[in-house]
């Protein structure tokens, strides 16, 4: 589906390079320093996304067969404008555009929705209502409307101040029956896991930019294509939600160890102090990474933070990690001067920023060497942010 043969960005380059920087002390444009003699944060922001890129992303979205690799490295800064290619960039960069129809997953998907998990089921004579057995339809039954009461009640929170959401009218409406669908699904498709409150959040992104899809249609595929990029988006984070894994390598515990480890490796003193007030990243982070930031920011902000972590071809958890990191930098001045009181408010309600400005530290932090990924680094050797 996807042709990787044509000619790349030099490797060796890093993204400092790429935004026409230099790399050893890492200035942002203007000549200052990210951290100043103060220890206090510089608030300034990258270019614009260039006119040459916007050609080069048309460019690469009008090919049959699209170079998934310079599609990433256009739309990872997530500096996209408007939803024109959005849609589109989200299913390339997930592996599900697919520019021949006939293999297309939504048709697939449309025909498990139609024929199989959720249509009726003949109850069979002898299959008594109140049986516990796991091969009985009742059984069966009575879990689903479980599922689907506990659905509801999430779903007329997934931003009600946005009409698209809010269904008070037909249309909205319809698109919350949409996003049940999609949920009731993979939970009857993922038993271990069911549906677990702050998914329907996990899924307003992806069937919002879908269904608002300029090609009306492929917007009319919006619920088969976001059931399967939800799919493709919780595996990378399936264990988050399973209690029984949260202390395993793998858990919430884990990563949550990773992003204090990226703290440590970027800014010692932040990390130091916030550690001397017992200021856990469990306390302010464990809703930020398993929502993956749907509830600190504004719709409109997730929509380009969601670029740069869907287009990351490290992985959505790599990129997730930086940009919490590179939240905890930007107040860092804040931070300092608080409590724990203080802090964990701040923290847990994080302030305005500008995206471009926290996207952009969050592409220059050095990752930790104890991070299972490895030191990224480049012919320079490992980038560092902060003396």
């Amino acid at each position: 589906m996807f042709n990787l043969n044509k000619k790349l960005p030099d490797k060796n380059r890093g993204v400092a390079e790429l935004l026409g920087e230099e790399l050893e002390t890492f200035h942002p444009i203007g000549g200052q320093s990210l951290i100043d003699s103060q220890g206090n944060s510089v608030r300034q922001i990258p270019q614009e996304f260039s006119d040459d890129n916007k050609v080069e992303l048309e460019f690469q979205l009008s090919q049959n067969v699209i170079n998934l690799e310079a599609l990433q490295h256009l739309a990872c800064r997530g500096l996209l404008e408007g939803r024109e290619h959005r849609a589109t960039i989200w299913k390339a960069v997930r592996n599900l555009d697919n520019r021949e129809e006939t293999s297309s997953p939504r048709k697939q998907c449309g025909k498990s929705y139609n024929d199989e998990l959720l249509s009726r089921i003949e109850i069979i004579n002898g299959d008594h209502p109140l049986s516990i057995s796991s091969n009985s339809i009742w059984n069966q039954f009575f879990k689903d409307v479980e599922i689907v009461e506990q659905i509801d009640r999430d779903l007329p929170r997934t931003h009600p101040d946005i009409e698209f959401f809010s269904a008070d009218s037909p249309l909205s409406q319809k698109h919350l029956e949409a996003m049940r669908n999609i949920l009731l699904l993979f939970a009857k498709l993922n038993p271990a896991i069911g549906y677990v409150q702050g998914m329907n959040e996990l899924l307003a992104p992806l069937f919002y930019v879908f269904r608002t899809d300029p090609d009306e249609k492929n917007g009319s595929y919006a619920e088969a294509d976001s059931f399967a990029c939800f799919v493709r988006l919780l595996s990378h984070s399936m264990d988050h939600f399973c209690q029984q894994l949260d202390y395993s390598s793998t858990g919430i515990h884990s990563t949550l160890s990773r992003l204090s480890q990226l703290l440590k490796a970027n800014d010692i003193d932040l990390w130091q102090h916030l550690d001397n007030l017992k200021v856990n990243p469990q306390f302010y982070a464990f809703r930020w990474i398993t929502l993956l930031l749907t509830q600190e920011f504004k719709f409109h902000y997730i929509m380009g933070i969601w670029d740069c972590l869907l287009s990351n071809h490290l992985g959505v958890q790599d990129m997730l990690l930086r940009v919490c990191c590179a939240m905890l930098v930007c107040v860092k001045k804040e931070l300092l001067v608080g409590d724990f009181a203080s802090n964990l408010k701040l923290l847990q309600h994080y302030p305005e920023i500008d995206l471009k400005y926290l996207l952009h530290v969050a592409h220059q932090l050095t990752p930790s060497c104890s991070d299972s990924l490895g030191c990224f680094q480049n012919n320079k050797g490992i980038v560092k942010l902060f003396k």
